[in-house]
């Protein structure tokens, strides 16, 4: 007749518990990983929508004696190919202020807008 050796019970119970506690850390790394890939996506969108009203801002600054529809049609033409969509333009004197945005899904179902506003014009000094 076999013997038992005394606490070979309690070994064969908690087999198992360190596979949960595994699954449960990297379940935590994912989630975090996520978010941290949302927050950069917002931050990138932010600076994306800033290069895109410089350049629109510039780029209309350029056509400003032509008129304010001419700045502003030169201007949306950029920001459009920075990929965003400009949603204030105006001259003032020769300076020209343009707002973009640019939308961002950082996760599913979350949509953002990221808006940013420039102004270029003759260097005064």
């Amino acid at each position: 007749m076999r013997q038992k050796r005394p606490g070979a019970g309690w070994l064969h119970r908690d087999r198992g518990g360190a596979t949960v506690l595994l699954l449960a850390v990297g379940l935590v790394f994912v989630l975090v990983g996520t978010f941290g890939a949302a927050v950069a996506a917002t931050a990138m969108a932010a600076q994306r929508a800033a290069v895109a009203a410089d350049l629109g801002a510039l780029a209309g600054a350029s056509r400003a004696f032509d008129g304010e529809a001419a700045a502003c049609a030169s201007g949306a033409d950029i920001a459009g190919r920075n990929g965003s969509r400009m949603v204030d333009c105006r001259l003032d004197g020769l300076d020209v202020l343009v707002t973009v945005e640019v939308a961002v899904t950082p996760l599913p179902g979350l949509t953002r807008v990221a808006v940013s506003t420039a102004r270029a014009g003759p260097v005064r000094g």
